[in-house]
């Protein structure tokens, strides 16, 4: 049976965490599409081209991963790939509240989709993008909790903003 996943997010940057739960998501599944958010109110810190690339570099050695960039709902984005289940990566208790509440007004929308929560490794429990930026910024140390791709563009682009 050919089943179609979609993971979203914002992968502003794309960190371990999400990279762990993509991985193992292309295990289960036989496609995954990596939907990066266009996001315009969370004013990230890569434009979503710059996210697309990164992701796309990144997952680059998973045969069944696409990594495509949306705007606009979610859902129809789903709708618009034939996919079937919809992935959310839970971190800690605090993300369970609000992500069980989207998953019920979605399923309330659209019934015919289903949404599966995966959690990344414990080493990655606590990781997430905007502390990863916020260290950075700070002049911290992110090579632990992002790829040597993503620490580097991360590090670029910091270079370029304190210029």
């Amino acid at each position: 049976m050919h089943l179609k996943v979609v993971y979203p997010g914002t992968f502003d940057p794309l960190t371990r965490g999400h990279e762990d739960i993509v991985r193992r998501a292309a295990g289960l599944f036989s496609e995954v599409i990596v939907a990066v958010a266009h996001s315009p109110g969370k004013k990230p810190f890569f434009d979503m081209a710059e996210r697309v690339e990164m992701a796309t570099e990144v997952l680059s050695d998973c045969s069944n991963v696409i990594v495509k960039g949306f705007s606009g709902l979610l859902m129809r984005f789903v709708q618009e790939q034939e996919a079937r289940v919809l992935i959310r990566g839970l971190r800690a208790v605090s993300d369970f509240e609000y992500e069980f509440q989207l998953a019920g007004m979605n399923r309330k929308l659209f019934p015919e989709i289903e949404t599966l929560f995966l959690t990344p490794a414990e080493q990655y429990m606590f990781v997430s993008a905007s502390l990863v930026r916020e260290v950075a910024m700070l002049g911290g140390d992110v090579t632990q909790f992002v790829s040597p791709l993503i620490q580097k563009r991360i590090a670029g682009k910091i270079h370029s903003l304190n210029s």
